[in-house]
């Protein structure tokens, strides 16, 4: 396929003329509905049902769901960013569109653009690869003795599956998406509608003494809670890798990333409550299978199978909307000459990127018979700095290019949710641990050393001289 040269942008320049050749040719299948089920699909998944015990362990009691609290408020701001961002700028790629374009597609915008690819490359699969795992170990329940390496063996069938699901047109994706989605809200109500009745809410609240005790200790468990929390609500943004297959996406997007949050912040507390006020914390802390041992308290092992099952399937849909959304990435750069060009070929009958969809799900698949813990580590600190922090600082220099009749979407009580935003990923970041804040740091050196020596070589930017750069309309 022949490449083509996207529009250059300035400060008069209408975004919604801005076609690049990725919006000729992908078809806007993306309504609210579909949309909004995608994030939750991706945001949901198997994180929820095994990551509540670490959750209550990190301050050692439910004063913990403070976590899901904070998180929620992180999740909001930043999703107000990818809102004004993806409603402005609607294209397929997400953070890489958003990064381009933002800080000058001939310039900054080119190191930023490649440091986002550069970090996705690994973890964009390894993200997907975690909810592969985590499906697997979940399936443990049902298959008591699996061998470690049967586990990644049903991992990659996991891969495998939705690979072959995604394997058609994008009208057909997005039915598949609310299919996929409802099997997840199904999945959530009925933990509560059986729970509810059972709940004991004096158990579920039973605090430690000093539980609120303000101080170091608290601060720093509270912090870990975000974490685990934040874990949970990432995906919040996925609608925004697919601009381009999105209808009204100056309408649809911000709604549907706020409906996300909220829907999930609401949901994730109530089955925290719920579960503890059956399953006492103490126990539930140590609990593998907390959602299984909730129902097999309540009915039996007949109906914890039944409710694993479900499970399942929820993970699968998260995998699901993992692959659809950052298959999108690799063909976005390539669309725009920033990547290896076979990455932008579309499918010849259905109209999806193939080469870019069967490159990410093997670097998945791959990834699948690695530990989760290394694979959770790797992929966190290697993206909050570039993907969430960047694109914070892209916010106003959006606004500095596009008059306010061109944003079809802006962030209410600007600029107080991207401080907010920025302070809570910058404290996220952090409280990895000296050990990953090296590893993330590292990486976009190494990253930074790559696009200098490319650039080098191909005399482009910061090479060329400074008498042949285009002229920067937006100056």
């Amino acid at each position: 396929m022949p490449h083509r040269k996207v529009p250059r942008l300035n400060s008069r320049y209408n975004p919604r003329l801005m076609k690049s050749e990725s919006s000729q040719r992908l078809v806007r299948g993306f309504g609210l509905l579909p949309a909004t089920a995608l994030n939750m699909s991706n945001m949901v998944g198997v994180g929820p049902f095994i990551s509540i015990p670490l959750l209550l362990a990190t301050m050692g009691g439910p004063q913990a769901m403070l976590g899901w609290v904070v998180g929620a408020l992180l999740a909001a701001c930043d999703g107000l960013v990818w809102s004004e961002l993806g409603a402005a700028l609607p294209g397929s790629g997400g953070s890489y569109h958003f990064l381009r374009v933002t800080y000058g597609s001939e310039t900054f915008g080119r190191l930023m653009a490649f440091l986002f690819i550069w970090q996705f490359v690994l973890s964009g699969p390894l993200e997907i690869a975690s909810g592969m795992i985590g499906f697997s170990d979940y399936a443990g329940y049902l298959w008591p003795r699996m061998t470690p390496l049967e586990g990644k063996f049903i991992a990659a069938g996991v891969g495998l599956l939705a690979l072959g699901l995604l394997y058609r047109r994008t009208t057909v994706l997005s039915r598949l998406t609310v299919t996929l989605w409802v099997g997840t809200i199904l999945t959530m109500v009925a933990i509560l509608a059986v729970g509810l009745p059972h709940c004991n809410f004096r158990m579920a609240f039973s605090f430690p003494r000093h539980a609120f005790t303000f101080g170091s200790g608290f601060l720093l468990g509270l912090g870990s809670a975000t974490l685990v929390a934040m874990y949970n609500y990432l995906g919040y943004y996925d609608v925004c890798y697919i601009g381009d297959e999105v209808r009204e996406p100056g309408r649809v997007i911000p709604r549907s990333i706020l409906l996300s949050v909220a829907a999930c912040a609401l949901a994730y507390a109530a089955i925290n409550v719920v579960l503890v006020g059956v399953v006492p914390w103490r126990e539930a802390i140590h609990s593998q299978f907390i959602v299984s041992q909730f129902m097999s308290k309540l009915y039996g092992r007949p109906a914890a199978i039944a409710v694993t099952v479900m499970i399942l399937w929820t993970a699968f849909g998260s995998v699901f909307a993992l692959l659809l959304g950052y298959s999108r990435i690799p063909y976005a750069a390539a669309v725009d000459g920033n990547f290896f060009r076979p990455f932008a070929r579309l499918h010849p009958t259905k109209n999806f990127p193939h080469v870019s969809l069967l490159t990410v799900a093997g670097i998945a698949i791959a990834a699948a018979f690695f530990r989760l813990d290394v694979v959770i580590a790797a992929l966190i600190t290697t993206r909050v700095l570039v993907q969430f922090i960047g694109q914070i600082f892209a916010l106003p220099l959006l606004r500095r290019k596009f008059r306010a009749a061109e944003r079809p979407y802006k962030m209410w009580l600007y600029p107080l949710p991207a401080i907010v935003a920025l302070l809570g990923w910058t404290a996220v970041f952090l409280s990895s641990g000296g050990r990953y804040v090296l590893f993330g740091t590292v990486t976009l050196l190494v990253g930074g050393l790559v696009f200098l020596a490319r650039a080098r070589w191909s005399r482009s930017w910061p090479f060329l001289p400074a008498t042949r750069l285009p002229a920067d309309p937006a100056s």
